[in-house]
Formats: structure tokens, C-alpha cells, sequence
């Protein structure tokens, strides 16, 4: 008799094998990172990872509201998802004569509520493999999984895998991504 399992099933069993690996990295990482008592702001300030992040942030003005507001969810980009982009794009994006741009840039980042990684894992399997968010910016991203990691798509079929997942503050979550996403091309 052959046993059919569910394919939700599956994907939930493999992300919970992804996700004890993907904690003791985190644990590591995040301990020493990331304070769940502290903002999205403090906490990205502190980052060693995330100086360009923190950059952009500024650049945007979004300081004051990821310092106090929320809940947000942040698909960070590293430092090294930055070092991707070419080096004259993030020049001009922190030029302050192009804060419209970065403020695109940096709110297509950003959802709206709580969203840990098994509540995206949760509404993929309603939405039958694939889920989409609507950013702050306002268009949307989409979330499908590719083998274990979650993997999210912008609006010109970009790609960024979730490499380090809820790092929990105390307005949100930070889901740290290893490609900047894009609502326009750059």
C-alpha cells in the first residue's frame, strides 16, 4: 500500500528540518545581534550586517517610524545583497536629491503586521504554494518556497532567499534576505 502524504505536509516537514539547522545559526547570530526588547532601528544600528541598510533607512527618513510604530515586517537586505547591486546605484540611492527613489527602494521592504516565517510558510500553503504581500510601498511581493528556503519576488521576477528568519523586535520582525528587491528598476 503506498502511503500519499500531503504535499503542505511535506513542505512543513522540511522547513521544520531547515529551521533547526537555520536556529542554531540564528542563536549564534542573532544573541549577539539582535535585541527582541529593542526596535527595528536600534537593532539594525547595532547590526555589523546591515550598515547599508541602516544608510538607506536614514536616507528614506523611515528612522522615526521603524524606532517606534508597528508591527513591520523587514525583508533586510545585507550588506553583501547591497554589494550586488552596482556600486554608482547605491551612490545615487543615497544621494539626498533622490530620497523619492530610496524611500521606493527601502518601503518595498516592508509589510505591514507580524509576519513570522511559518505565518508566510501558512498562507503559501492556503494560497497552494505561492503567497503575495502587499508592501508599504504599495505593489506587491510574492512568496513561493524553492527546496527549503523561502524566496520572495519582486516586480521584475528578482529574486532574494530569507537567509536568517525571525529575528523578533519589539515593533516587528526582521527576516534578513541575501538580494535587495526592487519595485523599479534601478
Amino acid at each position: 500500500m503506498k502511503c500519499k502524504a500531503c504535499p503542505v505536509s511535506l513542505i512543513l516537514l522540511l522547513f521544520s528540518f531547515s529551521t533547526l539547522a537555520q536556529n542554531t545559526y540564528q542563536k549564534d547570530y542573532l544573541e549577539t545581534e539582535m535585541d527582541p526588547n529593542a526596535s527595528i532601528i536600534s537593532n539594525t544600528e547595532s547590526s555589523q550586517n546591515h550598515k547599508m541598510l541602516l544608510a538607506a533607512m536614514r536616507a528614506a527618513e523611515l528612522e522615526e517610524i521603524l524606532s517606534f510604530d508597528g508591527p513591520f515586517t523587514v525583508f533586510a537586505p545585507s550588506d553583501l545583497a547591497f554589494e550586488k547591486l552596482p556600486r554608482d546605484t547605491v551612490a545615487e540611492l543615497l544621494d539626498p536629491t533622490n530620497k523619492k527613489e530610496v524611500q521606493a527602494l527601502m518601503t518595498y521592504h516592508i509589510i505591514a503586521g507580524n509576519f513570522s516565517a511559518s505565518k508566510i510558510l501558512r498562507a503559501m500553503c492556503r494560497g497552494e504554494g505561492k503567497a503575495t504581500f502587499t508592501t508599504v510601498h504599495g505593489d506587491l511581493i510574492t512568496a513561493t518556497m524553492q527546496g527549503v528556503d523561502i524566496v520572495l519576488t519582486d516586480n521584475f521576477g528578482n529574486r532574494a532567499k530569507i537567509t536568517t528568519a525571525d529575528s523578533n523586535q519589539c515593533n516587528g520582525v526582521i527576516h534578513e534576505i541575501d538580494t535587495v528587491i526592487r519595485p523599479s528598476k534601478l
